[in-house]
């Protein structure tokens, strides 16, 4: 079998490493907030040149403290992509905010003149996807926000380490935001996420949202370090044993990165004559493919065909956001055409560092004899 995903490989290389890392860390007597953690956002940070960051407990906290640091509030609109994963309008509907979905492109991503059309007075705050590990225009984004005066926060989940204009996501919003679930391009060994941002003030509220409202930074303030709520806050921490584990891979994450491209190009390579519809090449932006996503009109056939012959694949999304029963009656009578579209033909390949060529090679070969019978 040929697995969509998995991390026993890369597990086995990094075993001793872990094993050694998780006893020292126990040993030091520290579960939350110490050396470790201070150690994986400092390099973080460095790493994606961002002045302030803070990691937590998952991508979709990462997201919600993010939107209340910069007040968002009931009644309050927050617009971004109709093909999102559900954590993503999670998160905007537990700030208080109501989700204005916007279609895409044929690239998978926000369609800005859409975007224009449906700013209001009631929008305060932008969330673009970064979808299956490429960027966004942000010259245009960035152009619309600061036009309207509206705040950006990156959804960044699917797409560390990606870049627009050789500048890496994450860093052209408010707010950057990432994940760290098995899955991405720095996969943990549990939940966790990641905030970016280059605002003392933001990085300030975000931190003390993080732990019950606390203050640990603003040494000043008379209630630093005390159990005393500043604001009202929650439960995000990333502890020390997967911030030590997350610092100890990212010293890899070029590695991995340029891995995905290595087998994206060989897919691009093998499969470029074919029906199927592969991602496209585009000239600003720099894709780490956390997924490889292509689309035909006959995916369920060309799915069940390769399960066949023991090859996984894996279909993200299925669903735009607007057709599910949980948020139907929040977009009643709306119609995301091209998301819509998408979701009926979109499927992904097996793609991560791990995998081996003769794998990736014979994935086409096999695809390829399918797609001739179509």
């Amino acid at each position: 079998m040929i697995a969509f995903w998995s991390y026993k490989k890369e597990y086995q290389k990094l075993r001793k490493s872990i094993l050694k890392s998780i006893d020292i860390t126990l040993s030091n007597g520290q579960i939350f907030f110490g050396k470790n953690l201070l150690k994986f956002e400092e390099n973080f940070n460095k790493r994606y040149k961002s002045k302030y960051g803070l990691a937590v407990k998952s991508g979709t906290d990462a997201l919600l403290i993010s939107l209340i640091s910069i007040g968002i509030k009931k009644g309050d609109e927050v617009i971004t992509a109709a093909n999102t994963a559900i954590p993503t309008i999670s998160a905007i509907i537990a700030s208080g905010a109501k989700p204005v979905l916007i279609d895409i492109n044929d690239d998978y991503l926000m369609n800005y003149e859409k975007l224009l059309n449906s700013i209001n007075k009631k929008t305060r705050a932008i969330i673009p996807v970064h979808l299956y590990g490429k960027a966004c225009d942000m010259s245009k984004l960035c152009s619309i926000a600061k036009k309207k005066k509206i705040p950006i926060i990156e959804d960044c989940a699917q797409a560390q380490g990606a870049k627009y204009k050789n500048k890496h996501v994450g860093t052209f919003g408010s707010f950057g935001c990432f994940s760290f679930y098995p899955t991405k391009i720095l996969g943990g060994y549990s939940d966790g996420g990641f905030i970016t941002t280059n605002s003392y003030q933001l990085y300030n509220i975000a931190k003390k949202i993080r732990f019950y409202g606390i203050e640990t930074v603003d040494k000043k303030n008379k209630f630093y370090n005390k159990y005393y709520a500043n604001i009202n806050g929650i439960n995000s921490r990333l502890d020390e044993i997967n911030a030590k584990i997350l610092d100890l891979k990212l010293s890899n994450i070029d590695k991995y990165i340029n891995r995905r491209r290595q087998i994206a190009n060989i897919y691009y390579n093998e499969l470029k004559n074919t029906s199927l519809i592969l991602p496209k090449k585009t000239k600003h932006s720099y894709d780490v493919f956390h997924l490889y996503t292509v689309y035909h009109l006959k995916r369920d056939t060309i799915i069940k065909l390769l399960n066949k012959k023991r090859i996984q694949t894996r279909v993200i999304y299925p669903y735009p956001i607007n057709e599910m029963k949980a948020y139907k009656n929040l977009f009643k009578n709306k119609i995301f055409k091209i998301s819509s579209l998408k979701s009926k033909g979109i499927f992904s390949l097996p793609l991560y560092p791990e995998l081996n060529t003769s794998d990736v090679l014979k994935i086409c070969k096999e695809l390829k004899i399918i797609l001739k019978n179509a």
